[in-house]
């Protein structure tokens, strides 16, 4: 099992939407297929696994990440490959949380005669597929806030100066990160001050066309036609209140899609942006923001994971603040984390976090 977490590790940044799953086929003792999924529409884990066994799958016993699928989809049921091939055995990791899933695979290969067992390292493969399961259980992605900040918790000198505060080690961190993304969010206000292309740009990471898709959050609709994102591959999606049909157009032209929530709202409701973002089949979201938005995100209880990368210098008390959330009376109202790693990136230090339980 081990090793089909190895093998879906290398579809981290290529399966979006679908989860990442790693397939290997053991009979008697020796390894005779391996797969992984690395692509929505091309085969799955399972069948890759079962084309690399050939003749040899049939009494074979599979490991497979996440429990087959049994529904047809892009692709038809991983259940029927494996009845097909006549494997003896089916060991799984992690339950599918798809509702057109969800136990019905097991149910199929037990009633072929197959053996089931669940559960195997199982912390290991949820984790991997953490915002797959967030999509279908929670009805909103996985979301990582991302900070690049100084030691004083400053994102920007008062004159908005900010290039470079990270080094060169953490911006190309930040590309990782944002490959393995199903979308790179921000506000408005970073669009307007920074112009940002939010796209992978590193060659370690071959996306081909499945680059990231941008998600800018503009409630008043201000979004230039000028912006850099709008010429890059992939998809530009803008959540906005104003209903003005000339501007939307405007930005649909140009191959914006425009996601419109009710004028009457003074500001963007981020959880129904949210759950349209599930709606898209976004899984993981990356956030890179300013502090407003950073702040709202914190405060409305919307980040699962806080990503900072803190670089060893002091901007002084007129820089800009990293975040932006709401006045606190009571020390015992603050929002607490716990640091799940810390690592050396460069000269900078990035601490990787969640909220901490109650």
């Amino acid at each position: 099992m081990a090793l089909a977490l190895r093998l879906a590790e290398r579809g981290r940044c290529s399966t979006k939407p679908n989860p990442r799953v790693g397939c290997v086929l053991v009979r008697n003792g020796e390894i005779v297929g391996r797969g992984f999924h690395h692509h929505a529409g091309g085969p799955h884990a399972e069948r890759v696994a079962l084309a690399d066994a050939g003749d040899k799958a049939r009494g074979a016993t599979a490991y497979v990440t996440l429990e087959p699928c049994c529904h047809y989809g892009r692709t038809p049921p991983c259940t029927e490959g494996l009845i097909e091939a006549g494997v003896s055995r089916v060991v799984y990791a992690d339950g599918d949380t798809d509702p057109q899933v969800a136990g019905a695979g097991v149910r199929q290969l037990e009633a072929a005669g197959i053996r089931v067992t669940g559960g195997v390292m199982a912390n290991e493969a949820r984790r991997l597929n953490r915002g797959f399961h967030s999509r279908h259980q929670r009805g909103r992605p996985f979301i990582t806030l991302k900070l690049g900040m100084s030691l004083d918790g400053k994102l920007a000198l008062a004159n908005g100066q900010s290039q470079w505060i990270t080094g060169a080690e953490a911006r190309a961190d930040v590309q990782r990160l944002r490959a393995q993304s199903c979308a790179v969010l921000c506000g408005i206000g970073t669009v307007l001050a920074d112009d940002p292309r939010l796209t992978v740009r590193d060659p370690r990471f071959d996306l081909a066309d499945r680059q990231p898709a941008r998600v800018v959050f503009d409630s008043k609709l201000r979004f230039p036609i000028g912006a850099a994102m709008l010429r890059e591959p992939g998809r530009t999606v803008v959540f906005t209140r104003n209903s003005e049909e000339a501007l939307q157009q405007s930005l649909r032209t140009l191959g914006a899609e425009i996601e419109s929530q009710p004028a009457s709202d003074e500001a963007l409701d981020l959880h129904a942006v949210c759950a349209r973002l599930a709606a898209l089949e976004f899984n993981e979201v990356l956030v890179e923001s300013g502090p407003l938005l950073a702040g709202a995100l914190l405060d409305a209880g919307l980040v699962d994971e806080l990503v900072i990368y803190l670089a060893p210098m002091l901007l002084g008390a007129t820089a800009r603040s990293a975040f932006a959330t709401r006045e606190l009376l009571n020390l015992s109202d603050a929002k607490r984390f716990q640091c799940l790693e810390t690592r050396s990136i460069g000269r900078d230090l990035r601490l990787t976090l969640t909220p901490a339980l109650a």
